[in-house]
């Protein structure tokens, strides 16, 4: 089977995770795809996979004999959608040999335009995958599923001579728990890569920097008759918070190693207020820098109006992982010399997010991030080609031949 048709099979599944709650996985619809995969990965010859009570996935494949003393390799890619857009009851669009012009998505009125996304013209004369406007794909990460997953049929099938290679598929990365239950000795190898990244080629071992930020603004509301001297407004506080902020540091004015502050929500009445954050940066100084300009908002605004009315709470989320890869630099020489192989150009960029990968390297397993061949995530106008995948693929195997030299 191809990566591409296991991708169709499994975008139809659907596996939102779920920010609010506090179980794990945090949405129990993901188990039905754990549940599929470990089916399908002992059909193909992984005798031991298996579903832990966490809803992640593990697998082996054991050395070709002769190759025992090769260092295990591992891959890992995650099994829930981003909840920023819908994932359920995905249909998507498959357009044989593209023609490089914008794609109406379904009859949503959404499309896919060149204009929005230049790289479109690069896709012309590929199978182009789309979703249909309604929902998100979900190839992020459905894509490095099943390409690992298409890999591993043609390890076996083809007794193809390899090192150990260990397998697992996560549950919750899109809501930033993917690695918090990952047992490490059950994977079974000392480095790994996600495959998790955009298009083919992609090679990532630099993320943000990352926390969460949530301001809690408390106001005075009386009848606005008599609201001189008494009231006070916190929505409007909120924004005299927001406008405190460098203007131009933010998402839709940042690339790729440029830090920003971004307003995912702001809700609110006269009385309370509450404005969520994202901080990101790669570096560590700038980072720690604005978190402490946060702080120093909060201190400003509370003398202004009185002690109390603003209270910040602060969560790092993950680190660059930058540091923990270079001691083993290997890793992505074995990577750019898998897409030398492959006829693909490597693209060494920054994430300008985080992956499970991030987690894991400082746990102890060292893991940069590949890409899958798509682009657009977590929204309606994300897609990939039926070549990418093919690509991203055999840069797979070619780093497992490597670790089998």
């Amino acid at each position: 089977m191809k990566a591409y048709e296991r991708l169709l099979e499994y975008a139809r599944i659907w596996t939102t995770s779920d920010e609010e709650s506090t179980t794990s996985p945090t949405t129990s619809r993901q188990f039905d795809l754990a549940k599929q995969l470990v089916e399908e990965m002992k059909e193909i010859g992984i005798e031991d996979a298996y579903m832990d009570e966490f809803g992640y996935v593990y697998g082996h494949i054991p050395a070709t004999p002769g190759y025992e003393e090769r260092t295990a390799i591992g891959f890992i890619a995650h099994m829930d959608t981003a909840p920023d857009y819908s994932g359920e009851n995905v249909n998507p669009q498959i357009i044989e040999n593209y023609d490089g012009n914008d794609v109406s998505l379904g009859t949503s009125g959404k499309v896919l335009s060149v204009a929005e996304f230049p790289s479109l013209k690069t896709l012309t004369g590929r199978t182009l995958i789309t979703t249909d406007g309604t929902t998100l794909l979900g190839a992020d990460d459905k894509a490095g599923i099943a390409e690992i997953m298409t890999v591993a049929e043609e390890l076996i099938k083809e007794n193809i001579p390899h090192g150990k290679v260990s397998i697992s598929f996560t549950t919750d990365e899109e809501v930033g728990s993917g690695a918090k239950h990952m047992n490490l000795e059950v994977f079974g190898a000392p480095y790994a890569y996600t495959v998790d990244g955009g298009p083919e080629g992609e090679i990532q071992f630099e993320n943000f920097n990352a926390a969460s930020a949530d301001f809690y603004v408390h106001g005075v509301n009386v009848h606005p008759g008599e609201a001189k001297g008494i009231m006070k407004n916190s929505q409007k506080i909120a924004m005299e918070i927001q406008g405190m902020l460098p203007v131009d540091e933010a998402p839709e004015y940042t690339e790729g190693y440029e830090g920003f502050f971004h307003l995912m929500e702001m809700t609110g009445t006269v009385e309370e207020t509450k404005m969520s954050y994202l901080i990101r940066d790669f570096n560590s100084e700038s980072y720690e820098n604005r978190k402490e300009l946060l702080r120093n908002i909060t201190e400003i605004v509370n003398k202004k109006y009185g002690e109390g009315t603003v209270e910040l709470k602060l969560n790092d989320s993950y680190r660059n992982m930058r540091e923990k890869i270079e001691p083993c630099m290997e890793l992505i020489e074995y990577a750019k010399k898998a897409c030398e192989m492959a006829e693909v150009k490597a693209d060494i960029a920054p994430i300008r997010g985080g992956t499970d990968g991030a987690r894991l390297s400082f746990v102890g397993l060292p893991c940069p991030n590949l890409g899958t061949g798509g682009y657009g995530f977590h929204g309606a106008f994300e897609h990939i080609t039926a070549e990418g995948m093919d690509k991203a693929t055999v840069i797979i195997k070619n780093i497992i031949l490597q670790f089998a030299e």
